[in-house]
Order: C-alpha cells, then structure tokens, then sequence
C-alpha cells in the first residue's frame, strides 16, 4: 500500500535526534520521519482511546494534529484519559490535551476544534487531514465519522472499548470495507450500555489507543499490513487477540456508493440516541420533553420524609448499591436487565418467568425509578409500561443517585 502523508518535509539536525530511533529503522528511515513531519491527522475525541493515540503520535513527529472535543476534564476521566492530569481539571480538554502535547513535542502543529461533531461541520473538519483516528464512544459519532470518510476517501482508524474487552480495525473504502459492512444497521437504543454505565478497565484504552496510533502511522508510511478487511477483538482478562474479516459488502449504501452520491444524515434519529450528553445528569433545557413522567431528587425526599407510601426501584447493578444508594426502606434492588428479561416474558406470553421480578413492584402504588444518572430508570419505565403497568404511577428520578449525592447525602461517593 502507498504512504499516505500528503507531503515530505525537511528535517533540522535537532529532529534528526529527537527521533534517532526511528531513522535508525530502515522501515522508516529519514524518509519516512520526512513524512510524519508532512502528515496530518484527526482526533476525534481526547477521552480514553484519543489520550494515547494523541501522545504516541505527537512523540513520533506527526507534522499537524487536528482534535475534536468540546468536553471539559474531570476527576472520573484520569483512570484511563493518561493525558490530563489533575492541575487540568475542570478545563477545556482541548486545551489540557495542547499543554501535554507541546510539552511532549513543541515543533508540531495543533489544531483545536472546540465543537460536537456533525454533519454540518464534518467534511470541512476531517477534509484538510490525511488519516481519521476514531476515538468515538457513542453510536451515532461513529456512523458520521465512517460516512464522512468514505465521502471524503479518507482512512478512518477505529477503536471501540468496553469493561475488558477493545475491537480495532481500519475502515478505508477506497481499499476495502467501511464500518457500515460490518455493522449496517446500530443496536436497539439502549442494548449497548456506555462506559459510563458498564465501566471500562483503565488501562484498555491504552491498549487500543497505542494501536490506533500504529496503524495511523502505518498507512501514513505505507509500510506494513494495515488492518484494512480485518478487525481485531482483544480479551483483556483472557490476554487474547482474535483477529477476524471483515468483508466489503457490494450492497452496503455508503461505500457502493459514488462519493458524491453520498449523504451525511441525521444521525442521531438513526441511531436512536443523542450523541452528545455534556450534563453530570438529567436532560438540558433544549432536549426534548421526557417521555416518561419525572421527579427530583428535592421533591422525593419531600415525599420519603413526609411518610407517603411509595416505592423506590432501583434498577442499577448490584455493585453498583455497594457504592452508593439511598438509605430507605421502601427502596427495592432490581436491574434494569431483569425488568427488561420480564417485560419480555410478558409480550411472548411467558408470564410465569416474570413473576419473581414484577411481584417486587407494586401496580397499585406509585413507583419511583432509579438509577446512576436517569437514563437506565427512563428505559426501565418503558419496559414496566409495555408490561402492562400504569405509565401514570411511574416516574423517572432525574440526575438519579449522582443528583441525589449532590442535592441531597453529600457524604455519599460518587461514581
């Protein structure tokens, strides 16, 4: 495969040693450091996979790195986002991403995009780099990001990650598959939970996020095999690689298509998923009406205190109630997956499967639902609606029991 860095570019005596270990290469030689110094690439995302991707690319001497992200630090991002660090809490990542990164290598060239992602802006953004590194952790992004690049025939070096496990692959429908061969349609709004949710081992992205960066520089170079028609599954607890095919599909409507016959859509109608969620917790005043009835956290604790007889159902996981949960009697524990495993058994007419679960809630009592954030609680209420429960006696707890921590039991940890 031929390099794709746009240019070769000089360079000083003082490059030639910084990166002594990469000319010694014959892979790579003064050659090659010419090209990285003349690449340009584009981050999407300086979170868990954009961390170490951006650091391993900027000490290689990639010429110009864009960086799209409009997030601001915070504390639960330093267990797996390596290149912020504490005296960054709290602002623009963006600009904490910058200080590290002239810090580590001050001669190459930072372009900072303090935007979401979108259709509207996405070809102008991707259009003046040579490799697109995804390091997306929603659905949504991650169509956008692969259609873009297919119209713009762009690489778009994907990563994915969740608790243990990572997924790493190259999309390049100019030499191979897109993410939409693979994965033409998105899961069900909420199958997948977030990392947020479902957590992810700190260290995995390190993993994913260094190869990202390898096969970046792979095909800036043209050396190698990149992992184009190919993705690779990692097991972290089992230490095990699985690399699989992935096949162009001749029928797929992005990358069978003419560029210019290709359309960037909405994205999150598509998916059926917001793709930004800035908020700690709860909706902004610009999103759309919840369709489920809501409380606060101020209005229920009016209503434990005032003795009123209401039940709690907190759907989080079990390991998630040794963290943090509200101290009350009338509170019951049970996951979301089981309400959602008994709303199934009721619609296929299995009633006696749902029995354990639904006779922990009451039909003729108005039930709060909680969870970490309120997300989890609104789709546990959809479910419990389905099933055949008043929609009117159930309510979504909005912010959950992060709002609850802050409003409410500041001595509770939160998470």
């Amino acid at each position: 495969m031929e390099a794709i860095a746009s240019q070769s570019l000089e360079l000083s005596n003082e490059e030639v040693k910084r990166y002594s270990r990469h000319v010694i290469m014959p892979e790579i030689g003064i050659e090659g450091q010419k090209k990285l110094k003349g690449s340009s690439v584009l981050l999407i995302g300086t979170g868990g996979l954009g961390s170490p991707t951006a650091l391993y690319l900027a000490a290689a001497g990639i010429g110009r790195m864009g960086i799209v992200d409009y997030d601001v630090v915070d504390e639960t991002n330093l267990q797996r986002q390596v290149i912020h660090g504490m005296s960054t809490v709290g602002i623009s990542k963006l600009d904490s991403a910058e200080k590290r990164l002239l810090d580590l290598n001050p001669d190459i060239q930072i372009d900072k995009y303090n935007v979401p992602l979108t259709s509207d802006n996405a070809l102008e953004i991707m259009e003046p780099y040579d490799v697109v590194v995804d390091g997306t952790d929603n659905f949504p992004t991650r169509y956008l990001v692969n259609d873009a690049c297919a119209k713009l025939g762009k690489p778009n070096v994907y990563g994915s990650i969740f608790r243990f496990e990572g997924q790493l692959s190259v999309f390049y429908s100019d030499e191979g598959p897109c993410y939409r061969c693979m994965f033409p349609e998105p899961p069900p709004p909420g199958l997948v939970p977030s990392c947020a949710e479902g957590g992810v081992l700190g260290i995995l992205p390190g993993t994913i996020g260094t190869m990202q960066a390898t096969e970046a520089i792979k095909l800036l170079l043209g050396i190698g095999d990149p992992m184009i028609g190919r993705m690779l599954l990692y097991d972290a607890l089992e230490m095990s690689f699985t690399t699989i095919k992935v096949r162009k599909n001749p029928e797929c409507p992005i990358c069978s298509a003419k560029k210019e016959e290709i359309e960037l859509i909405d994205y999150e109608q598509f998916c059926g998923m917001p793709a930004h969620d800035h908020s700690l917790y709860g909706a902004s005043e610009d999103e759309e009406e919840s369709p489920v009835n809501e409380i606060s956290v101020t209005e229920l604790k009016a209503k434990l205190d005032a003795g009123e007889d209401i039940v709690i159902v907190d759907v989080r996981e079990p390991h998630e109630w040794e963290i943090a949960k509200i101290d009350t009697e009338r509170a019951v524990f049970i996951p979301k997956g089981q309400i959602q495993h008994a709303k199934d058994a009721v619609l296929a007419g299995r009633e006696q499967e749902s029995e354990t679960v639904l006779a922990q809630i009451p039909h003729d009592k108005p039930v709060y639902a909680l969870c970490r954030s309120g997300k989890r609680s609104q789709d546990s209420i959809e479910f419990l609606t389905e099933a055949g429960y008043d929609d009117s006696k159930l309510t979504n707890i909005t912010g959950g029991i992060l709002a609850w921590a802050d409003a409410i039991d500041p001595t509770l940890p939160k998470y």
